[in-house]
């Protein structure tokens, strides 16, 4: 079997919110969730769980990789919610996208703190 990336498990103050900020702007399917995790699914499977630590958890960064299509909605969601966003992952350019790598791509904080990032093509 080859290997493959099935799941991550994303800390949230509060995993219902956070599943449904993901959820939403990306449309991604909603999955079945269980015990400590509420879940979203993206192609091939692979789960996004959200749980909520008993203890702060430091920011990661997750990159997301969509279609044109995908990224006008996306974009124009988080716009009408005033959600802010940056064109850089440094969070130097407020309000706008990049074009780098021949797409463009955008990046935003989900309500624990993580940096997410949109693009339109992949860096390699």
């Amino acid at each position: 079997m080859a290997v493959t990336f099935n799941h991550t498990i994303i800390a949230a103050k509060d995993r219902v919110e956070s599943a449904r900020f993901y959820c939403e702007p990306f449309e991604l399917d909603e999955a079945p969730s269980w015990g400590l995790f509420t879940n979203g699914q993206l192609d091939g499977g692979v789960l996004l769980q959200f749980a909520e630590p008993p203890v702060d958890s430091q920011m990661r960064h997750y990159a997301f990789l969509v279609d044109d299509e995908l990224f006008d909605r996306a974009y124009r969601r988080l716009c009408e919610r005033g959600i802010e966003h940056w064109a850089d992952p440094q969070l130097t350019r407020p309000g706008r996208i990049n074009t780098g790598h021949g797409g463009r791509g955008v990046c935003f904080r989900d309500p624990a703190g993580h940096a997410l990032e949109m693009t339109t093509r992949p860096y390699l």
